[in-house]
């Protein structure tokens, strides 16, 4: 079943407009991602094509009705039936097995006889055989809460699916199954994802922005290489545009300086009186009008040139890439930090959280992927070497170093203070106030931005403005810790991201189901917890 989208704008209840005259279609059985920077309406786009939302402008036309898998799955009072909106069908079924020959029973159904034992294959599937249909879905994990919506694609078999994040808490082995179902489904797909993995599997790319939608004719991969190609001519463009302007302004300098010499040849003959006053007078005039009328027109071309060449600069600056990059730690490399020994944990029950003491040695310059399903105890591994809990069996030998921990979230980001406000609490060096802002304009935040609150911003901006306090505050920490520090970033904060860590020298422990991101930031071994 095919969408189309047709000049369709959206503006809050405060005429704020996030996105205008936005058209694009996708073809039956067609396969497309929607990218683009945090805020420029993708979530909200997929919204308008699911009908949650109502467009301001524009129509939109779907086949049928799409199967809907959101970023936030707020849903706290239903079941999993009702989420899974099967609750009328099972209540149906029970009720004619309890013996009821009351004929609204049968057309609920609908001959689905088979929907319950569908509805725990489908759960199973997925990993959540531990559930039941009438348990409440506010119980369950963000993860588990995406899987049982994702476990309706079996039982709903929808023509239309819309996916906003679904990998986002999602472990390696369910990220797999997604995968796997992108492939094989014949269903028409639209997916909002920062993650490469899954965005390499869709074969057309869609870029939203404040400028309107534009179409790349491929996967992401197919997309970097474009853009790539599209730089490297906004270079030539510019490089254009400054030699033109410098032939211009040489040009006009030429003209200025060949005028001034015939004025002051037209001088020194009047002067000599060897022409009739009348005429020389009348002879100046008429140069003086050409000069001035010549003046005027180069003076429009430089105005034009310049306006252009600011406005290819403006574009450059849009698209450039933030660099964050640290000094080496001041650890020798192959220092042993922390030594592991018959380690493991148990919670109030006190059964053993791993199958297998760990045992394990952590040396300066490291580089670590912990990994391992949801539920197998990734964080509390990592807040045991850490000392944040107590051990219950297992010896811990720490040497002295710092670290910083990243999470998900940026709660390092004090929310309750403004940009400016976080930025200076961090100036334990005293720098001057313009060295300040000067690193926060480096950062992308612009003076306009500074008295925003950190509480509206989103991932990638809390993960950009913490790295930025980072370096204001001169703190190279020896260890950087991430807990699945890509979960809120969009593609261009990922790509800082993984840029910044890749390029640090020091020792990285990270949590990641992000195989794209582990790959880039050039991982030297792995620790599974089982």
């Amino acid at each position: 079943m095919s969408i189309i989208i047709s000049d369709v704008s959206y503006h809050y209840f405060n005429q704020h407009t996030l996105f205008e005259s936005v058209s694009f279609s996708v073809s039956q059985g067609g396969k497309v991602s929607l990218i683009g920077n945090n805020g420029v309406g993708k979530s909200t786009l997929l919204k308008l094509l699911a009908g949650k939302l109502v467009p301001s402008f524009g129509n939109i036309r779907t086949e049928s009705k799409p199967y809907y898998v959101p970023q936030q799955i707020n849903i706290k009072e239903q079941t999993i039936a009702e989420a899974l909106d099967v609750s009328e069908k099972i209540a149906a079924l029970h009720a004619i097995y309890g013996g009821t020959a009351e004929q609204i029973y049968y057309d609920t159904l609908n001959d689905d006889w088979d929907v319950e034992n569908r509805c725990h294959q489908a759960l199973e599937y997925w990993g959540l055989q531990y559930t039941t249909l009438e348990s409440s879905i506010s119980l369950l994990s963000g993860g588990e809460k995406t899987k049982v919506l994702l476990a309706g694609l079996a039982l709903h078999k929808p023509d239309i699916v819309l996916l906003d994040e679904p990998t986002n808490h999602l472990d390696l082995s369910a990220r797999k199954k997604l995968y796997e179902y992108i492939v094989s489904t014949k269903a028409t797909v639209v997916v909002v994802s920062h993650d490469v993995s899954l965005l390499d599997l869709l074969d057309t790319t869609y870029e939203l922005s404040s400028k309107g939608i534009k179409l790349y004719g491929g996967n992401y991969d197919f997309y970097r290489e474009q853009k790539a190609i599209e730089d490297r001519a906004l270079e030539q463009q510019i490089d254009a545009g400054q030699t033109a302007l410098r032939k211009i302004l040489k040009k006009a300098q030429e003209v200025r300086e060949r005028q001034d010499r015939r004025a002051s040849q037209g001088e020194r003959s009047k002067q000599k009186g060897g022409v009739a006053r009348i005429i020389m007078n009348a002879r100046g005039n008429s140069a003086e009008n050409s000069s001035a009328k010549l003046k005027e027109k180069h003076s429009g071309i430089i105005d034009d040139t310049q306006q252009r060449l600011f406005a290819l600069r403006e574009r450059k600056q849009s698209n450039a890439e933030l660099k964050i990059d640290f000094e080496d730690m001041k650890l020798h490399s192959g220092k042993v930090l922390i030594t592991a020994k018959n380690l493991n944990f148990g919670y109030a029950n006190n059964k053993p959280l791993w199958q297998s003491p760990i045992n394990l040695e952590i040396r300066s310059g490291d580089r670590i992927h912990i990994l391992g399903n949801n539920g197998s105890g990734k964080t509390t591994f990592v807040k045991l070497l850490l000392g944040e809990l107590v051990l219950k069996q297992g010896e811990i030998i720490k040497s002295d170093f710092s670290y910083v921990y990243l999470d998900q979230e940026y709660e390092q980001v004090n929310q309750s203070l403004t940009i400016l406000e976080l930025a200076k609490q961090h100036n334990k060096n005293n720098l001057a106030d313009h060295e300040i802002k000067l690193r926060l304009n480096r950062a992308l935040f612009p003076q306009e931005t500074w008295n925003k609150s950190c509480q509206t911003l989103s991932g990638g901006e809390r993960m950009r403005l913490y790295l930025c306090c980072l370096m204001i505050s001169n703190h190279v920490p020896d260890v950087f810790i991430l807990d699945e520090p890509t979960n809120n970033l969009d593609l261009s904060s990922l790509s800082i991201l993984a840029n910044t860590i890749k390029n640090y020298r020091g020792t990285v422990l990270i949590i990641s189901h992000d195989e794209y991101f582990i790959n880039e930031i050039e991982i030297t071994s792995s620790i599974k917890l089982t």
